[in-house]
């Protein structure tokens, strides 16, 4: 399986394009300069388009995906605020965008040309919008509000719309700040880091009530631990046994091992990385990790072993200042 790693590195406004060997090792492809600084990246479901982020003049990018996995500009949209996290449908008609500090989240169609079109819906009053997840349904999109420490729930529409749901939402302990997710193959369960106090809540998507409870909150700091939680990450291999998330304080990548079913976490270890963990990702073939360091400006892949989890470290490249993205796309 040929595969692509996209770096973001919103410092030096670059995004780097490596190609990821069979045993792991990344071979560098294209570095492509941004008018602006890159931040949150999608590949489109059909595997044609990279969509980023780019601020301080709030915009999504449209880079056509060659067959060697290079990069080409080809259109823009504007966004509502400045783009936090984006992601799009399952089906790759429409695009999410979560603003943090504009409070909102946005809708935008997506062309027949894989282009992003201008929003056609916001929603404010999310206080810390970081992220818009949509479920494997592609029905309920989840939008995690960090500073109300809540999750808002919304209904995809056919029409693209996103309609108030019969449960709107569903609330986190005080202080935990809910921000990015990760969903169970299954459908059954998801899964959310909390940045400020560095816990992983499981999420059981359709209780006997039919509604959204929380079954599960783990710790995920090592032990001794006393400094500031600053979780930011979180990321599921894609047969749904292992579960990672990272602390950008501790630098420290955490292993949960998941049961059958999804609904139970368990803590394997803790992988000491690169400073300032605040983005990683995981292979198709969910037998490599690879995490960008934001102040080691590095990024490092590790073997995920199959019993545990554990990771091992295989190696490091320097890449752009500052990365905080990756995303990892199988090619054909």
């Amino acid at each position: 399986m040929k595969q692509v790693v996209y770096t973001a590195s919103p410092e030096s406004q670059q995004i780097h394009a490596w190609q990821m060997n069979e045993d792991g090792t990344l071979t560098l492809l294209q570095v492509t300069d941004v008018a602006g600084q890159v931040q949150p990246m999608v590949v489109s479901p059909k595997g044609d388009f990279l969509y980023v982020g780019v601020r301080p003049n709030f915009r999504v990018l449209a880079f056509r995906i060659a067959a060697d996995g290079t990069l080409t500009e080809e259109g823009a949209a504007s966004l509502p605020g400045s783009p936090t996290h984006i992601s799009t449908d399952r089906a790759g008609q429409f695009l999410f965008c979560g603003s943090y500090n504009d409070a909102c989240v946005s809708i935008s169609p997506i062309g027949a040309d894989g282009l992003p079109q201008e929003p056609s819906q916001v929603i404010g009053d999310l206080a810390g919008c970081h992220s818009a997840n949509i479920d494997n349904a592609n029905q309920t999109l989840f939008v995690p509000a960090l500073k109300q420490d809540r999750i808002a729930l919304f209904q995809l529409t056919a029409e693209g719309k996103l309609a108030p749901r019969q449960q709107q939402q569903v609330e986190t302990v005080e202080g935990a700040g809910p921000r990015h997710m990760a969903f169970h193959p299954n459908g059954q369960y998801a899964y959310c880091v909390n940045e400020l106090n560095s816990t992983v809540d499981v999420w059981n998507l359709n209780n006997v009530q039919g509604e959204v409870e929380c079954v599960q909150s783990l710790d995920m700091m090592p032990p001794g631990f006393s400094d500031t939680r600053w979780a930011a990450d979180i990321h599921l291999t894609p047969n749904g046994r292992h579960l990672y998330a990272c602390d950008r304080t501790s630098s420290t990548i955490t292993v949960f091992s998941v049961s059958e079913d999804g609904g139970l976490l368990a803590i394997e270890g803790h992988q000491p990385t690169e400073t300032q963990p605040r983005g990683f990702n995981i292979d198709r073939s969910g037998r490599y990790l690879v995490a960008a360091g934001q102040k080691s400006h590095h990024i490092e892949v590790y073997r995920i072993e199959e019993a545990q989890g554990l990771l091992t470290p295989l190696a490091r490249y320097a890449v752009g200042q500052g990365p905080m993205w990756v995303v990892i796309h199988p090619l054909g």
